[in-house]
């Protein structure tokens, strides 16, 4: 039998890191800067982003939180305070050491004016933040103080990936005060619970909410909870954090109240992020040997109009007719919102245009030539469904079930994330069968493999350590929904109350 042709080569299961970069390449999302481990955001990739960042915007304005924004530049002392924090960022940061530069006398520039103090490009803000904090927080009336910022973010990467792990990379950070100890934790878990309601209902990606345990905790942190996906070679996706600080970094900052008695108290505080990391878990969730797969929620355009003009004296009766067929179309809302449409004018083959917003993931398209002028109708392609799979409708008929129709690809999408999630989750008991669970059988190119592990662990770091030396897998998170479950650790045997996540991660 002849091997089917797909627009995307290698495939997912011939070389899946490949496939990942050649999605990116042909959906037109970002490319490579010439600044090593960097990458630039394409305008597709960008409204993708912003798609990503109203919606989750939105759902933190809802709940009190405002926007502002802090230097991207962090005087070292800062770091310096918190010892645990600045030792977990170390090696990742990019420092500033001069703020001017010469000429060299040769043609060249040279640094010259050398800085008083280093200053740490942004790696995460809770020190400068923090200090800002400390101006802002007298009084317990000042409390809760719910802050988010939009911004960017370096760190000093050796092995990069776009969208995954970057030198500089776009996210959001959460940053909050409060007067005690619950308040703090129910922030932490209210933030958690609102990145695992935008993962499944916007990006149709099933997420499992769960605790960190102290080896994969953020620096400086009490407590760091964490959504993880699994991507379509088996391997868990980090989607998102949320961090119970304690009193660390308000001790470190002096960030301190007087509370109802007049008596000065030290704060609580937390922290919350999610990064253009989601882009690359849409990509690997959803995508497919085609190209991009985008769920409609977030699609920059929802519906593109191909108009296929094969005489040229029938080019305004087609353009005419797609214009109405536009027009008709942006009467529908989805979401809330006005349906997005686009008519693609280029001057190329009709397979070509077909098959260029195929590979960028655009829900819906609609193939109108003369025919179709003619008849009122349109030429009808769903993305979840192939390029094969299209059928010609009536005008009406297909305005009026478009909502629908979305709203049938937005959930058609969760549902098969989450039966390809169980279908490569697995109970393992005993140390054989774990290793060989991980193990892939083609050392040389490792195929698709593993999974999720769902396994006994005694709370040893020995283990982690072995584990993760071993067959570079860690324990993703300790489920927040798991019941309590007598047992005995997959490595040690020792006692253990209950399963966690075993996985091989980005």
């Amino acid at each position: 039998m002849a091997k089917q042709r797909t627009a995307i080569s290698p495939t997912r299961q011939e070389d899946y890191s490949e496939w990942y970069q050649q999605v990116i390449k042909a959906a037109d999302l970002a490319e490579p800067s010439p600044v090593r481990g960097c990458m630039v955001i394409k305008p597709w990739g960008c409204a993708l982003w912003e798609n990503i960042r109203r919606v989750l915007d939105g759902m933190f304005k809802a709940t009190g939180h405002q926007n502002a924004y802090f230097p991207l530049f962090i005087p070292m002392s800062f770091l310096e305070k918190e010892a645990q924090h600045v030792e977990g960022f170390a090696k990742e940061c990019a420092v500033v050491t001069h703020h001017r530069l010469k000429a060299d006398g040769s043609g060249g520039l040279v640094p010259d004016g050398e800085l008083e103090e280093p200053l740490v490009v942004r790696p995460t803000s809770e020190t400068i933040i923090g200090a800002m904090f400390s101006k802002w927080v007298q009084s317990y009336r000042d409390l809760p103080l719910l802050i988010n910022q939009w911004a960017n973010v370096v760190r000093w990467e050796m092995r990069t990936r776009m969208f995954l792990r970057t030198t500089e990379f776009l996210w959001q950070e959460g940053h909050t005060v409060h007067a005690t100890a619950e308040d703090a934790r129910e922030e932490t878990m209210k933030m958690l619970d609102i990145y695992a309601s935008f993962a499944e209902q916007y990006m149709a990606m099933p997420v499992i909410k769960g605790e960190k345990t102290e080896t994969e905790r953020f620096p400086g942190a009490v407590s760091t909870y964490s959504i993880e996906a699994m991507m379509q070679d088996r391997k868990a996706l980090q989607s998102g954090t949320s961090h119970f600080l304690g009193q660390n970094f308000a001790k470190a900052s002096d960030i301190k109240f007087q509370d109802m008695s007049g008596v000065e108290q030290l704060a609580w505080t937390t922290s919350w992020g999610v990064s253009t990391r989601l882009i690359g878990g849409i990509i690997m969730a959803h995508s497919d040997d085609d190209g991009l797969v985008l769920p409609p929620m977030l699609a920059p355009t929802h519906v593109v109009i191909l108009p296929l003009i094969h005489k040229e004296e029938s080019r305004s009766k087609v353009l005419d007719y797609c214009d109405q067929v536009a027009a008709e179309v942006r009467r529908c809302t989805f979401d809330g919102r006005p349906v997005e449409v686009s008519i693609d004018t280029r001057e190329a083959r009709g397979g070509e245009k077909v098959w260029s917003w195929i590979k960028k993931g655009v829900p819906i398209w609609r193939e109108i030539g003369s025919r179709e002028a003619e008849t009122a109708s349109v030429f009808e392609g769903r993305r979840d469904r192939g390029q094969k799979a299209r059928m010609s409708l009536p005008l009406a008929e297909f305005v009026a079930g478009l909502p629908a129709k979305l709203t049938d690809i937005q959930a058609g999408l969760l549902d098969r994330a989450k039966a390809f999630r169980e279908e490569n989750t697995r109970k393992i008991d005993s140390k054989a069968e774990f290793y060989e669970y991980f193990t892939p059988k083609n050392t040389e190119k490792p195929e698709v493999h593993g999974g999720f592990a769902l396994c006994h662990w005694s709370g040893e770091q020995e283990v982690e350590e072995q584990i993760k030396t071993d067959l570079n897998v860690t324990i993703r998170c300790i489920p927040l929904d798991s019941a309590d479950e007598s047992g005995s650790c997959i490595i040690s045997g020792k006692p253990s109350k209950r399963r966690v996540i075993f996985a091989k991660a980005y």
